[in-house]
């Protein structure tokens, strides 16, 4: 995969490509500052943007913006990034060990629900803008989806956890649905 990424696209800093799959290996489902990112790389923050819009285009990563109706206290301006396959962000970090030795579990189940629930809305062609929640209190939600105005809203638990919509959320968007996704109802979300 990296090879073709190398030959198509000219690329001479094949440590730094690397190296930033790696940090969006491990900060799957995280905010990514694409600045910090860059001076951690000691490369622009221009060349990792360049770089993820590549990755982007061959279908390595995603992105997912901050979902926010003007409001002061939301997250919006940073991105989070996924992985289209789970086995590539495991190879990118060679982890393969088995989920009850893993310390990743819950980015695992977060990448997979989200690329999964994006091949269903594709596949039924129920489209859908779709978004996290965060704000600067730390409360989140994993996803958003909106679609003519209505919003719903997504928490995932790979471990049967209880969890209520965050208060601010709720607050802000009393009109939201919110349903969390565990491992009992996760195939009606992607199927």
């Amino acid at each position: 995969m990296l090879r073709d990424i190398f030959a198509f696209e000219g690329i001479k800093k094949r440590d730094k490509i690397i190296a930033l799959l790696q940090i969006v290996a491990i900060k799957t489902g995280s905010e990514l500052s694409l600045e910090s990112v860059g001076r951690d790389l000691q490369i622009s923050k221009n060349t990792v943007e360049k770089y993820l819009d590549l990755f982007s285009k061959v279908f390595i990563i995603y992105s997912v913006s901050g979902f926010s109706r003007n409001r002061d206290n939301e997250i919006t301006k940073i991105k989070q990034w996924y992985f289209v396959d789970n086995g590539n962000r495991n190879a990118i970090i060679n982890s393969f060990n088995p989920l009850n030795s893993r310390e990743d579990v819950g980015k695992l189940w977060e990448n997979y629900l989200n690329s999964e629930r994006i091949k269903k809305m594709s596949y039924t062609q129920n489209f859908v803008h779709d978004y996290f929640w965060r704000n600067h209190t730390k409360q989140e939600i994993d996803r958003i989806e909106e679609k003519d105005q209505r919003l719903s809203a997504f928490e995932y638990k790979y471990r049967k956890a209880k969890s209520k919509i965050p208060t601010e959320f709720a607050k802000s968007y009393p009109e939201a649905s919110f349903e969390i996704i565990n491992k009992e109802n996760y195939l009606d979300y992607v199927l």
